[in-house]
């Protein structure tokens, strides 16, 4: 199908609109497990050490969505090239209290995560006196702990919202054309809770945990665990974590629960050429889904042939899927579904 799709536009005009589909911000305080977190979750490599502020410039990495279908389309279509949709993550230094007020590293990367388009928020729930709290305490209540540190970054992002909004109203009556800010504390929030290994299947701490951030999505990990599967595939990974009952990795979790926060879903195109999911907001139609390819696709869009993936793997082939009827053209209105696996046509 993206064969066919890119077909229509000139050899010369053949390019696709590159755009980041998500990029979330990791935050916390120092030695919550959060930069060991950011290596397990990207392979990038990222300083991790045992005391505050080991994160000095925000690290980045980028990560394949996990999809599985793609490699089902691929073995379909002979693809040459899979192509995932992806997921940026930054890695922000540690906040601490005063860091609305230059505390620590605090101002420099309260900047970083207003470029993000969600906060993962990496929270301390074990009790370890050998791996250093940022304010020295050695507390034995693991609830009461993270409410206390969920508390403080919080704080911080209201205060640092409160200094914006001051100089906004002072910036207006000078001039008083109308601003889009992005304030911290209007970013969606997943609460990642660094357990340790008894933790991953402590279901009344979890329960527990969860009450304590509803309504936002909780997902729980052991960073020296994701730490251990660096390097691993997935089948090797599954195995490692099925033998202390979890089923699921901390990146597949994490941007799971990111597309389910933040609204998400993904198309699929497929062909000779490549295999390719793209990221778009649910309740997006059909011509907005083409301009995430390129903008020439939205603006000449005609209409777009589509078929449900699992019917496309049931019935084996485009062919066996047009005979059975179950091939649909679909116009402006149409509002996509995830999972469909799409051929734009357009005219420009």
């Amino acid at each position: 199908m993206a064969d066919i799709l890119l077909r229509r536009m000139p050899a010369a005009k053949i390019c696709y609109n590159i755009r980041m589909n998500l990029k979330i911000g990791i935050v916390g305080l120092p030695n919550v497990g959060k930069s060991t977190l950011f290596n397990a979750l990207t392979n990038a490599g990222a300083l991790a050490a045992n005391y505050p502020f080991a994160t000095i410039e925000p690290n980045v990495g980028i990560v394949p969505v996990p999809d599985e279908r793609l490699s089902v389309l691929a073995k379909m279509y002979e693809t040459e090239k899979i192509v995932p949709a992806t997921v940026e993550f930054v890695d922000i230094a540690g906040l601490v209290a005063g860091a609305s007020k230059g505390e620590g590293l605090g101002n420099k990367f309260l900047a970083n995560i207003r470029e993000c388009q969600a906060i993962c928020h990496v929270v301390r729930a074990f009790i370890n006196n050998d791996i250093v709290r940022a304010d020295n305490k050695t507390p034995d209540d693991i609830i009461a702990q993270a409410k206390d540190d969920i508390d403080i970054i919080n704080l911080e992002l209201q205060l640092a919202d409160e200094e914006t909004k001051a100089k906004i109203a002072a910036k207006r009556k000078k001039d008083p054309s109308d601003e889009n800010i992005p304030f911290l504390t209007e970013k969606p929030v997943i609460y990642m809770f660094n357990v340790d290994e008894k933790g991953l299947t402590d279901d009344e701490l979890k329960k527990k945990l969860v009450e304590l951030v509803a309504p936002a999505q909780a997902v729980f990990v052991n960073a020296k665990l994701e730490e251990e599967m660096a390097g691993m595939n997935h089948e090797e990974k599954m195995e490692f974590l099925s033998s202390y009952g979890v089923n699921e990795d901390a990146m597949s979790e994490l941007i799971r629960a990111a597309y389910a926060t933040l609204g998400l879903q993904s198309f699929l195109t497929a062909g000779k050429k490549e295999c390719r999911a793209w990221t778009i907001k649910k309740g997006s139609t059909a011509p907005q889904a083409a301009g995430t390819i390129h903008t020439d696709f939205e603006r000449g869009f005609i209409a777009a042939q589509i078929c449900n993936y699992s019917d496309l793997v049931r019935l084996g082939s485009e062919k066996a899927v047009r005979e059975a009827g179950l091939m649909r053209t679909e116009g402006k209105t149409y509002l996509m579904r995830d999972g469909d696996v799409v051929e734009f046509r357009f005219n420009v």
